[in-house]
């Protein structure tokens, strides 16, 4: 399946022709673009053959703190060694809200060449590789939320921002007094939006610009809560604009003094951010592989009449291996508040037609068109790194796929929730420590189709998380026990 656009390196010239610099970022393991601007010169020296990159995204945790155990890619023993970064041609945009900039993402190399274990861009690309022997590959679409705040104007900012960062005012003030960007609870909102309305629709129009173009765009239950639907495409490709959507909001959000909050469950008792992932798999011209041509009268359930044996297969491979890669699909502290019971967040081992309450909904006929048969994983929150989910669903479904598995439990039915007693699937994991011994121990599925050096580095830095954590002391806890104790 060709990319949407092919660029070479002879072309660069003519492509750079009016410009003098060039920005570039790669995707460190917590889904956290890394970068620097460089000259036209320098670009054009290094599109080929890759440019040195410190290790250190690799060897520190979201807040630049090298983790307290030191793992394999970048360490003291090897001085934070220098990676190889590939600039990929075809990833390249213009920035619309840094004078059209030229922007193009980058791939790590170790200094052999060989493909960095821990690079997301890489582990997603290993990944449909697996599909494109078969003459197969992968089509994807991603939903995210987020809360959005926004702080009192200060006469003292010293940043081009109206407002200050939310960091500054949270050093003065508790995190319940930060004000949203609307108040109250108003989804699919057609006049909500209009209260902020520049920004709303240069999001817009700059995701379009940008290439992370935009199927649907509104508000959603919560206090200044908006949701994204990503325009459908080949899942290497979505994995890229699902990460760069982030970047598209952030920067224009920060001109209007708006701080966009992507965390999986910024505020109690209210929805969590959900990064909802769709997938499905096409042949080599395109068409949907999990349709059945005609109708299974006798399907073990219903629920898959018109889901074909390879989507089946699929189905069963994301359920056997779903408790093994959580980490991949909920990777913080914060993100096990979200799959809490109650809160429209899946908390089994579960699946249905149509059921918005499981982790897995699958979406066929009689209720969806056979070209858009697709599952809907709905265990990632807005936390989560794209690559990561994706690769996980890809990777698990395709395990299913080669092994033959079949689905190992019944579907929900309308009016089943799960943890009722129709849902025979396994609680997933409460908590990141959970989540990571699962996902790290050593018969572990992860282990299985992404390798040891992946899953010892990935669960590194979440036990670096887990650590931190336990080492916190929380306002819960002084509020609780100030005086009573």
């Amino acid at each position: 399946m060709a990319l949407t656009q092919s660029i070479t390196v002879e072309a660069l010239p003519a492509l750079l022709k009016y410009d003098n610099k060039v920005k570039l970022a790669g995707v460190d393991v917590d889904g956290m673009l890394r970068g620097k601007l460089v000259s036209k010169k320098k670009f054009l020296s290094i599109a080929k053959e890759g440019f040195g990159f410190c290790s250190v995204i690799f060897g520190w945790d979201m807040h630049d703190r090298t983790y307290d155990k030191e793992l394999k890619i970048s360490n003291k023993q090897n001085g934070y060694r220098d990676l190889i970064a590939v600039p990929d041609l075809n990833s390249f945009r213009r920035i619309p809200w840094e004078d059209n900039v030229p922007f193009f993402l980058v791939s790590f190399f170790d200094d052999d060449s060989k493909p960095l274990c821990a690079d997301p861009r890489g582990l997603i690309r290993a990944t449909v590789e697996k599909l494109e022997k078969q003459g197969c590959n992968a089509m994807a679409g991603a939903e995210i939320e987020f809360f959005q705040f926004k702080v009192p104007s200060s006469p003292s900012s010293t940043t081009d921002s109206p407002s200050p960062s939310v960091a500054s005012y949270l050093n003065d003030n508790p995190p319940h007094t930060l004000p949203p960007l609307t108040e109250g609870m108003f989804g699919y909102s057609i006049t909500r939006p209009t209260l902020n309305k520049s920004y709303y629709h240069e999001v817009y129009d700059s995701c379009a610009k940008f290439r992370c173009d935009l199927e649907g765009w509104h508000t959603e239950s919560g206090p200044g809560v908006y949701e994204a639907a990503l325009e459908f495409g080949q899942i290497s490709e979505m994995a890229d604009r699902a990460s760069l959507f982030k970047y598209v909001v952030r920067s224009v959000a920060s001109g209007y003094g708006i701080t966009p909050c992507f965390m999986a469950k910024p505020r109690h008792g209210l929805p969590g951010n959900s990064g909802h992932t769709h997938v499905s798999v096409v042949d080599k011209d395109g068409k949907n592989l999990f349709f059945r041509e005609e109708k299974d009268e006798n399907a073990k359930y219903p629920d898959i009449a018109h889901l074909s044996d390879l989507g089946r297969h699929f189905l069963a491979g994301i359920l056997d291996g779903l408790p093994d890669v959580m980490p991949m699909l909920a990777p913080t502290i914060n993100s096990y508040k979200r799959l809490v019971e109650n809160f429209w967040a899946p908390v089994t081992v579960s699946w249905g037609l149509e059921h918005r309450a499981a982790s897995v909904r699958l979406i066929a006929p009689p209720t969806s068109k056979p070209g858009a048969t697709r599952f809907e994983v709905r265990v990632p929150g807005a936390d989560a790194n794209p690559y990561f989910v994706m690769a996980a669903i890809l990777a698990l479904g395709w395990r299913g796929v080669e092994k033959k598995l079949e689905i190992p439990i019944p579907p929900l039915g309308k009016g089943q929730d799960v943890g009722s007693s129709a849902d025979q699937g396994a609680r997933l994991a409460r908590s990141l420590r959970e989540a990571t011994d699962k996902f790290m121990s050593k018969d572990s599925i992860a282990r299985e189709v992404f390798g040891d050096d992946f899953v010892d580095h990935f669960g590194g830095s979440r036990e670096n998380e887990i650590r931190l954590w336990d080492e916190a002391v929380t306002d819960w806890e002084l509020k609780r026990y100030i005086e009573t104790v």
